[in-house]
């Protein structure tokens, strides 16, 4: 008969979650620990392993875990009495936190920008983006990209990239309408921004007229993969001119991720939606679309949510916020996003199955392959085994990193935005220690 775990253990808090929680839940089955404190990069276990964390909430945690201007503005919240949920009622600190946002956009979209308060995911608030749009225009296509993630509702699966988490919903959001995405590395064919134009143009595309198009800058769970600055740019005169409003889903890269504090400022583009989450809250759930104030005609009520007045959220979110701007983190990022990326790219030249290292400011990914084979493109096929391989060696390590891209191929970094040089090092010393675990094992690549 096989031994109980001891009470309060990691392994007891898994064998009960797996016990209670559906089978939908994920991270736990790559990532077998129960955390019991945090602080910064570092998260401790039940059992008292301690971890570096360069998942950090999917990119939530923009200044770590427990962060003490965070933990501060919470405390202080409390002590002055102000409320913790008011529906879509104004409170002070709502109105700060609208103010506060509104000045780190760009002067010319900040003058003409309505905010909706959505409910307290970034799901819900690409929901309410695509109704606006659909409500502003009258028509009703959605153009999507390749590898393109943007949540997991209804609404938001049917514009995702990724087959699998599809395949067993019926019914999805019709009109969705998939473009190629500019993947430096694979160079998928009609990747550029004239071939969007010319299918946008030819009268027998069978798209109808597109009430929006939606994109990541950095595409996240699509494989950690920036899109070029003139692609963007191009995207967004093809947009302009066709008077197709341009959602930029910045729920990953928003306030400071990617080394600015918005992803489509590298660009020097504006978008006429702008869809924010994940940090904005400080660790906290909160969502907002912010929009050009033309397209502001739906009617009251057209988008609620119970949980769009999460008032500790915008206390957490705003000592962020002004922690990111006193201390020029988004500039700290760009800097140690480039010198882990420089440290990986080491690791690359040490072994052929780490095929490329990408990503901006601190959003990086590493692609792995297997380097003994190619497709009739000359590129190496994915190897999502090895990748699975590397993040277990990671783990027994004490760092935590993600698997994504096609055929969770990917490992993917979000450290903190505070994360310092030593650290860098660190995170990138275990990855070349697992890559060195499994270098000696075959390839387990199938796929081209």
């Amino acid at each position: 008969m096989a031994s109980q775990p001891p009470p309060h253990s990691s392994r007891y808090f898994l064998d009960r979650q797996q016990q209670y929680e559906s089978n939908a839940r994920t991270y736990p089955r790559r990532l077998p620990l129960a955390i019991r404190k945090a602080a910064g990069l570092y998260v401790t276990d039940a059992d008292g392993r301690v971890f570096m964390d360069c998942l950090c909430g999917a990119g939530t945690l923009a200044l770590g875990h427990n962060h003490p201007a965070v933990a501060d503005a919470i405390r202080r919240h409390l002590d002055d009495g102000y409320p913790l949920h008011t529906l879509d009622l104004t409170t002070p600190v709502k109105d700060q936190f609208v103010e506060e946002l509104y000045a780190t956009l760009p002067p010319a979209f900040a003058a003409r920008a309505k905010i909706q308060f959505c409910g307290p995911s970034g799901s819900d608030a690409v929901e309410a983006a695509i109704k606006l749009v659909k409500t502003a225009t009258g028509r009703r296509a959605v153009l999507g990209f390749h590898g393109g993630y943007h949540g997991h509702t209804h609404g938001t699966l049917a514009l995702m990239g990724n087959r699998g988490p599809k395949a067993a919903v019926a019914g999805l959001m019709p009109d969705v309408h998939f473009l190629p995405y500019p993947y430096a590395y694979r160079c998928p064919p009609g990747s550029a921004a004239d071939d969007i134009e010319y299918l946008l143009d030819d009268p027998e595309n069978g798209i109808p007229p597109a009430a929006g198009m939606i994109l990541e800058v950095v595409q996240g769970e699509g494989g950690s993969i920036p899109a070029p600055d003139d692609w963007l740019r191009d995207i967004r005169r093809i947009t302009r001119d066709r008077h197709i409003p341009l959602i930029v889903d910045e729920i990953q890269t928003g306030w400071g991720r990617t080394g600015a504090m918005y992803a489509f400022e590298h660009a020097g583009i504006t978008p006429d939606v702008l869809v924010l989450s994940k940090a904005i809250g400080g660790g906290l759930p909160i969502a907002v679309i912010v929009y050009d104030e033309s397209l502001d005609v739906w009617e009251p009520g057209a988008h609620a949510g119970t949980f769009r007045g999460n008032q500790l959220a915008m206390s957490a979110g705003l000592a962020t916020l002004r922690h990111l701007l006193e201390h020029d983190v988004p500039a700290h990022a760009d800097r140690m996003g480039r010198r882990l990326r420089g440290r990986l790219a080491d690791v690359r030249g040490r072994h052929p199955f780490v095929g490329d290292v990408r990503g901006r400011g601190l959003m990086v990914g590493v692609e792995v392959v297997d380097a003994g084979r190619t497709d009739k493109w000359g590129r190496p096929p994915h190897d999502g085994v090895r990748a699975r391989q590397i993040q277990q060696e990671c783990f027994k390590r004490g760092l935590i990193v993600e698997v994504g891209g096609r055929h969770g191929s990917v490992l993917r970094f979000l450290p903190p935005l505070i994360i310092t040089e030593p650290e860098v090092d660190a995170v990138a010393d275990v990855v070349a220690a697992a890559c060195r675990a499994v270098a000696d094992k075959p390839p387990a690549a199938t796929v081209l």
